[in-house]
């Protein structure tokens, strides 16, 4: 296993893992992904088996992104780290590869809060008991994407 910081070269094998990954990720073409690579930081890649296994896209307060899920964490928080996503392919969950990366960010991340979403609606109940284990807490809850979507809003402090 591998982690490093996410190239141009990695965003269609990262594309297609964030696609695979819908509903529990929103949906989002190149263009947002090339945003994404410029503005994130960090976003990272995990490499296992010589392919792209994972990644995540970590986001600072104060840029233009009209998630309502990053929103509310700007409008609740000074400063912090904004995991928008993170994802892993089928074929290498049950690895560590996602524990490795929120490793890393605590690792290497200034910030005292540590904040991201998981859905409830629909349920993704192994991502919510990943990131409880992780010593995330449930702060409160927001519908998103026009009434589909009811997510959890997670916090982790440092």
């Amino acid at each position: 296993m591998t982690i490093k910081k996410a190239s141009e070269k990695d965003l269609k094998n990262i594309l297609e893992l964030n696609e695979a990954a819908v509903p529990h990720v929103s949906s989002v073409g190149m263009e947002e992904m090339e945003w994404f690579l410029k503005k994130a930081g960090p976003f990272l890649v995990v490499e296992s088996e010589g392919e792209v296994a994972g990644f995540m896209i970590v986001l600072q307060p104060g840029l233009k992104y009209q998630s309502l899920n990053y929103r509310f964490f700007c409008g609740n928080f000074e400063t912090f780290d904004y995991v928008d996503r993170i994802v892993i392919g089928d074929n290498h969950r049950r690895k560590k590869l996602g524990s490795a990366l929120y490793e890393y960010l605590f690792t290497n991340s200034d910030k005292k809060i540590i904040t991201c979403e998981v859905n409830v609606r629909p349920p993704n109940p192994d991502s919510m008991k990943f990131h409880k284990a992780l010593g995330f807490n449930k702060i409160a809850e927001q519908i998103t994407e026009k009434g589909e979507k009811r997510v959890a809003m997670m916090v982790k402090r440092m």
